[in-house]
């Protein structure tokens, strides 16, 4: 009996250990579970966190061209603006220079006339003949064209 006993004692460690064993292993079974789905979810969370940066990526290159075309625009819109006024610069140059002509001729006139035609009792055909005569002689002031850009006066 005792052998029986004996027997029974170790096939009792025996199945204990075998189900200890098979145990172990669905805890390992378990665990590599575990961390398959942990790796997965990983996996899934890093490939979120790429796709949301390539979308980010996407929509700064595309807010980033809007703002390079806007300067260029800007850019174009500087320098016809800054065409124009030089043109103008030009064109008021020319008109100051005219004008200063016209009043150095009125001056002139106004100084000679004022002599001639009050030593004369009568403001007749002597004062306009002068008149006319030196009109004539200073008209090349007043044919002068100007100098500036015809695509100016159109705005």
């Amino acid at each position: 009996m005792e052998s029986s006993s004996s027997g029974t004692t170790s096939s009792t460690i025996q199945t204990s250990s075998g189900s200890g064993e098979s145990l172990m292993e669905q805890r390992k079974r378990k665990r590599m579970l575990s961390n398959r789905e942990s790796a997965r979810r990983s996996r899934m969370k890093k490939q979120r966190l790429l796709d949301d940066l390539t979308a980010q990526v996407n929509q700064l290159k595309k807010e980033n061209n809007e703002i390079v075309t806007s300067v260029s625009i800007t850019t174009q819109h500087y320098l016809a603006v800054e065409a124009e006024n030089s043109v103008l610069r030009a064109q008021l140059d020319e008109l100051s220079h005219r004008l200063e002509s016209l009043n150095d001729i009125v001056d002139f006139l106004d100084n000679t006339t004022s002599g001639i035609c009050s030593n004369s009792l009568s403001s007749g055909p002597e004062c306009d003949d002068f008149l006319v005569n030196q009109m004539s002689t200073n008209m090349f002031y007043m044919n002068q064209p100007l100098m500036a850009s015809s695509d100016a006066l159109l705005y």
